[in-house]
Formats: C-alpha cells, sequence, structure tokens
C-alpha cells in the first residue's frame, strides 16, 4: 500500500432525511463503533440532513461532505447551497460534477472548475468526478473524455490547492447498474488519471493526490478495487445506504491499510 490513505465515501444521493439518517448513521455508529486511523470516512447526506449528521457525528471519526454546491457565494439562486453555507455546518468535503449532476442538471466542466475554486477557497476538499459513459468506451474515446474532463476540472487551481482536491473515477455505466469495471479496468483508469495529473503538476503531487473508485462498489468486490495499486477508496451508493455493508467496505480498506 502507498502512504496515500484510503477514504471510503458514501454518496447518500436523494435519500436519507433526517430521520432515515439519524438511524443509518446509529446503524453504522453501532456496527463500526472504531475505525482506523489509517482510513478516512465520509458520508454525504441530502443537504437538509447534513446539520444533523454534522452534530451526530462530531465526536466520531466520519467526516460529513455535502453533495453539491454553487460556485456563488450568496446570491438570487434560489434552491442552491453556498460553500460559505456548506463551512458554517461543518461540511469539509463536497462532492462536484457527479455524472448525475452532468446529465441531469446541466453540470459541465466549466461549472465543474469554477465549483471547486469555490471548495477550495472555503478550505472544503473537492471530491471531483470524472467518467465515460458505455458508449464513449465502446467507442474507445474513453481516455480522451477522462484526460478532458480532468484537465478541464483543474484549470487554474495551484500547486498547493491541488493537493486538497480528491479525484472520483466514476464509469457512468456501472453507476447504479450493478455492472462494476473489473479491477483491472479500475486500475487502467486510476494509473491513466495520475499521469495526467502529473503532466499537470510534477510525479510528487500526482503520488499523493487520492483517486476513489466511484460505479458500484460493494462488499463483494471491494477487496479486489481497492487492492490496485492506484485506488485509494471508494464513492459508494448505494451499499452505503445500509450500515452493514457501508461498515464492512470500511473494514476491508482497514484490512488492506
Amino acid at each position: 500500500m502507498s502512504e496515500r490513505q484510503f477514504l471510503i465515501a458514501g454518496n447518500w444521493k436523494m435519500n436519507g432525511g433526517p430521520f432515515e439518517a439519524a438511524e443509518l448513521l446509529e446503524g453504522l455508529r453501532s456496527a463500526k463503533n472504531e475505525i482506523s486511523e489509517e482510513v478516512d470516512v465520509l458520508v454525504c447526506p441530502p443537504f437538509v440532513s447534513l446539520g444533523m449528521a454534522v452534530k451526530y457525528l462530531h465526536d466520531s471519526d466520519i467526516q460529513v461532505g455535502a453533495q453539491n454546491l454553487h460556485f456563488e457565494d450568496n446570491g438570487a439562486f434560489t434552491g442552491e447551497i453556498s460553500a460559505t453555507m456548506l463551512a458554517e455546518s461543518g461540511c469539509n468535503f463536497v462532492l462536484i460534477g457527479h455524472s448525475e449532476r452532468r446529465q441531469y442538471f446541466g453540470e459541465n466542466d466549466e461549472t465543474v472548475n469554477k465549483k471547486a475554486h469555490t471548495a477550495l477557497s472555503h478550505k472544503i476538499a473537492p471530491v471531483v468526478c470524472v467518467g465515460e459513459s458505455l458508449d464513449q468506451r465502446k467507442k474507445d474515446t474513453h481516455f480522451d473524455v477522462v484526460s478532458d474532463q480532468v484537465k478541464k476540472a483543474l484549470q487554474d487551481i495551484s500547486d498547493s490547492e491541488i493537493l486538497d482536491v480528491v479525484i472520483a473515477y466514476e464509469p457512468i455505466w456501472a453507476i447504479g447498474t450493478g455492472e462494476t469495471a473489473s479491477p483491472e479496468q479500475a486500475q487502467e483508469m486510476h494509473a491513466f488519471i495520475r499521469a495526467e495529473i502529473a503532466a499537470l503538476y510534477n510525479e510528487e503531487t500526482a503520488s499523493a493526490i487520492r483517486i476513489l473508485y466511484g460505479g458500484s462498489m460493494k462488499p463483494a468486490n471491494a477487496e479486489e478495487l481497492l487492492s490496485q495499486t492506484d485506488v485509494d477508496g471508494g464513492l459508494i451508493g448505494g451499499a452505503s445506504l445500509k450500515a452493514d455493508s457501508f461498515s464492512e467496505i470500511i473494514s476491508i480498506a482497514e484490512k488492506l491499510s
């Protein structure tokens, strides 16, 4: 295992209002009452549950992140949430550019870059999501697509700021479909992304950046995926909504650390 510390992040998506979130977090703390210092754990509930989650987890090793933010600090943007609000709420991570945001809500490489800059300026670590569709992989353009996304997402992010960025590779064709990139496919793309970061910055920076796999990771495949050299954790969807399965993935990461 490299010096990079595993990050196991749960993306709850549009699940888990305050009551359900409290139940899930209680189950997680019961199932995993102690977490190794060598593994970082993050949960990303919906906005309405963030305050409760931060309060509930304040004395635990589990960190809290948001699923999105607006790139402006305030203003007439009905329905949006600012980085200032997230910081005041106690969030220290935020997901940016998830494929569902790109697909359903018009997120693009320009807004991803703006949001990444905004998050960093408020000391919130952006988890920048990149990945290709099934059609793009079939056309053998997946490396070009991901390269373009990485370069545009990180545009004008400084050498010091980049160290606070996390990249999440999510093959869109493996999100919520039950399909999973093979460990070899995941490693191939993670190594490619690391090489892209090395070209944009330097080898030392590239070796320090955490790259998560986000595409139907679950207890049954977590060990194979997390054992890959350049896979530094997981962005977990469905399996993070069950305390037992999420805690099992954490345990697998601890074993491999």
